[in-house]
């Protein structure tokens, strides 16, 4: 059994702990508020885009672009999205396992045909472990989200599309459904996938609005969809980064919860093993009493 001291001492290091998880969690918690006032002001604007671009693209079957092209997939681009710490559960490790799911798949075209682009420190590394090339460096636009990066991102994915350097971009990343729920997407970036008519219509519960166009139909068309696929790609990071806040604050909580646990164990043991200091005391006095009278 362990002696009193050497509990005490566990004791005031699961305290110690504690008092770490919990500092963790109120930082995360205050990111996370940051992260979703981001999502929740730019996800309007990203989803009225898709609408408009939706519904000029299905009205016109005949509009020809080149990100809309559907090519046989001779080479991949694999954007994926992890933090830059850990501690936040199974954020990152589940990322992870997804990218190389997602490498195995493609994996018959040859490493030099799988473009890899980890946002991230984590996707990073796991890259480098196993010893693939990526495509430069944005670990920091994972921790600070910037419209401008993303866009530069982007920007290098279109024209590698455009001139049919690659056929196909994957997007890896979790969704934000709320703190406690974040779902992992493994979803097509380009070519470009829109919906059609009659699914716009029943989203917008029939609403059907006659656009008059201004220039035409095709420089309108031509200029959205690059800013679209820039929204889309921002509302990716977005998304990323307010569920790896989620995460951490879930992966703390119940690391603080669990230091509470241990806690109380921990003070049970401590008084069942000083209660039974006491009684072996009293019975060592009571022994001595009885030898001296004996």
């Amino acid at each position: 059994m362990a002696s009193l001291k050497e509990i005490k001492g566990r004791i005031n290091s699961v305290r110690s702990t504690r008092k770490i998880t919990s500092a963790m969690k109120m930082i995360a918690s205050a990111k996370l508020r940051k992260a979703q006032t981001a999502i929740t002001n730019f996800l309007p604007y990203q989803e009225k885009l898709d609408a408009i671009l939706n519904r000029l693209l299905s009205s016109d079957t005949s509009y020809d672009s080149p990100f809309i092209a559907k090519r046989e997939v001779k080479r991949v681009g694999i954007v994926a999205f992890s933090s830059n710490s850990s501690m936040c559960g199974g954020f990152n490790s589940n990322i992870i396992k997804e990218f190389r799911a997602t490498y195995t798949k493609y994996e018959n075209l040859g490493k030099e045909n799988i473009l890899i682009y980890p946002v991230g420190k984590k996707i990073a590394d796991a890259v480098k472990k196993l010893q693939l090339t990526a495509q430069g460096d944005y670990i920091g636009m994972a921790d600070a989200p910037s419209y401008e990066e993303v866009q530069e991102l982007a920007k290098d994915l279109i024209t590698k599309f455009a001139g049919e350097e690659v056929d196909e971009i994957v997007l890896i990343y979790f969704h934000f459904k709320s703190t406690g729920s974040q779902l992992l997407m493994n979803k097509v970036y380009l070519p470009f996938e829109f919906a059609s008519e009659d699914e716009v219509a029943e989203k917008d519960s029939g609403y059907q609005p006659d656009y008059i166009y201004e220039p035409s139909k095709k420089e309108i068309l031509d200029s959205l969809i690059p800013n679209v696929l820039y929204s889309r790609l921002f509302a990716a990071l977005l998304d990323s980064n307010a569920s790896e806040h989620a995460a951490r604050v879930m992966a703390m909580q119940i690391a603080t919860d669990n230091a509470n646990d241990l806690l109380y164990d921990l003070g049970i043991q401590y008084n069942k093993t000083r209660q039974q200091a006491v009684t072996n005391e009293l019975l060592d006095i009571i022994g001595g009493a009885s030898a001296l009278q004996g």
